[in-house]
């Protein structure tokens, strides 16, 4: 079949407000396909094309032939060339990857081309990545959801568990389960505004510090280790300090959830870039780990010595870990009721310069993969007035309106009048997109082919979690996590934020 429907099917999907209909378009595209095609538009919808690290960003995207008038390309065939511009390695890689690409896309459609887009750089904004699209998968191929849910828990590709589903049924499914060695999709935390709101929903509660660094899985078998990432890649080779970590523990077999994080020589936790740096460098470790040393701290236990864990209780999961990792491997934790503990233990894990608190369920399976009600994080909101110096076009389901804010803190004069310190295109609704694409283009002052440059006017009240240092901007800082929360109409650019009062925060 042809990715013409696939990008259709992509595009009515994300326009689609209610998640049944989004379920039952994407069902009713993966009735039609092959097993080949089924794999390959399931690894397409749900993200997982964007894990093969194929190296393509924004930038390789600005300058691309024209669409094709009629669609030609095959579902299978696409992917298949992504998997090629992932394998384009070494010298020469960058003329095999570019014409790889100039092909894929000549070939493409409009509309093709705005879903591939939107693939290579992980903007797809049809609502359909993961879980829906495992739901979607057992409508199609009339199993119980549960039952796709539990096999992505444990095999962690969509494309692999679609094929099982479509071929196998319910029994292909059930026969999936957790293996040494293959990572399984890490228990994800929702979010709470403050602590008291958290506490609400789970109380009595484990308190957990948030730390901000890398999340790590841990497979030991006998003396074998396998560490991998959030995003299941296998990052053994480069943190040789957790595999040591693992290795000292009194155990045959485990799987281990945690965190890895450089820290300071007071034991305070260095910027997030520091540890992602490391942990994503493939050079000379034993020089890195002198340099950059990382620690591991662990926070749940899914499997020890033949036992898989996932399904028992939090306090049996969390007893076996104190029972099988010293202290000083564990993150800080406490269990509590009391909104005054709560509140101190919150402000100690800040003290310390952490992110802030993971509040847990006593009483909460594993949910691999999904962000469920057992986890609650809850950190301190920041928040900054910023000014828009530009907005770069959309694409996809944003094609034609203004989507991604170039965000400024006034300067001063050693840094000019402006000093840019990110850019977001999240929380805008498409209401927000038309009134910001109408106003910023009654400010354009000049543009290229990608950005529209403004009159420093509109401000805009801009929520962050943190602050790192980043050499593309002129100030040195970069927000993290930004997103808009509304335009500051009642303000003027000379009552956004100083650039100083950035700094302050940084500091």
């Amino acid at each position: 079949m042809l990715l013409q429907r696939v990008a259709e099917t992509s595009r009515a999907t994300g326009s689609e407000a209610g998640r049944n209909a989004k379920v039952a378009l994407l069902a009713t595209l993966f009735r039609d396909l092959d097993e080949a095609d089924l794999r390959a538009a399931v690894s397409l919808l749900s993200g997982e094309s964007r894990r093969m690290r194929v190296g393509v960003g924004w930038a390789s995207l600005r300058e691309l032939p024209p669409p094709a008038e009629r669609p030609t390309l095959g579902i299978a065939e696409t992917e298949a060339v992504l998997l090629q511009l992932a394998q384009a390695q070494g010298p020469g890689s960058q003329a095999v990857r570019r014409a790889l690409l100039d092909g894929l896309f000549a070939r493409a459609t409009a509309v093709e081309q705005d879903f591939l887009r939107a693939v290579l750089v992980g903007d797809l904004r049809q609502g359909a990545l993961d879980a829906l699209v495992g739901d979607a998968v057992a409508k199609a191929a009339g199993v119980p959801v549960a039952d796709v849910r539990r096999a992505l828990m444990f095999r962690g590709s969509a494309a692999a568990v679609a094929a099982a589903a479509v071929t196998g049924g319910a029994p292909a499914l059930r026969a999936f389960g957790l293996q040494l060695g293959r990572p399984v999709r890490p228990m994800l935390a929702a979010s709470a505004p403050d602590l008291p709101t958290a506490l609400e929903r789970i109380t009595p509660a484990v308190l957990d510090w948030k730390l901000d660094g890398i999340r790590v899985q841990v497979h030991r078998d006998g003396g074998d280790v396998a560490v991998f990432t959030r995003s299941l890649d296998d990052i053994t080779a480069r943190v040789p300090e957790v595999v040591e970590a693992a290795l000292a523990l009194p155990v045959r077999s485990a799987v281990l959830d945690g965190e890895a994080i450089a820290l300071d020589p007071e034991g305070r936790p260095r910027p997030f870039q520091v540890t992602a740096a490391r942990t994503a460098s493939r050079q000379d470790v034993n020089r890195l780990r002198t340099e950059v040393p990382l620690s591991v701290n662990f926070f749940d236990l899914l499997h020890r010595d033949g036992d898989d864990l996932l399904d028992r209780p939090a306090t049996e999961r969390f007893a076996a870990l104190a029972d099988s990792a010293p202290p000083a491997l564990l993150v800080r934790r406490t269990v509590t009721g009391d909104p005054d503990e709560a509140a101190g233990f919150f402000r100690e894990a800040l003290s310390r310069g952490h992110e802030g608190l993971v509040v847990k369920d006593l009483t909460a399976p594993y949910q691999a993969g999904r962000r469920g009600a057992g986890w609650i994080k809850v950190k301190p909101r920041h928040t900054l007035d910023l000014v828009v110096l530009a907005a770069e076009w959309g694409s996809g389901r944003r094609r034609g309106w203004l989507s991604n804010l170039h965000l400024g803190a006034r300067g001063d004069e050693e840094l000019g009048p402006w000093v840019m310190l990110g850019k977001t295109f999240k929380g805008l609704t498409d209401e927000l997109l038309a009134w910001q694409t109408r106003e910023l283009l009654a400010r354009e002052t000049h543009r290229d082919d990608w950005t529209v440059h403004v009159r420093p006017e509109l401000v805009v009240e801009i929520a962050f979690d943190g602050l790192q240092t980043s050499p593309r901007y002129p100030g040195g800082l970069a927000l993290r996590f930004a997103r808009v929360l509304r335009y500051r109409s009642d303000k003027g650019p000379l009552e956004a934020d100083t650039f100083a009062t950035v700094r302050t925060l940084a500091n």
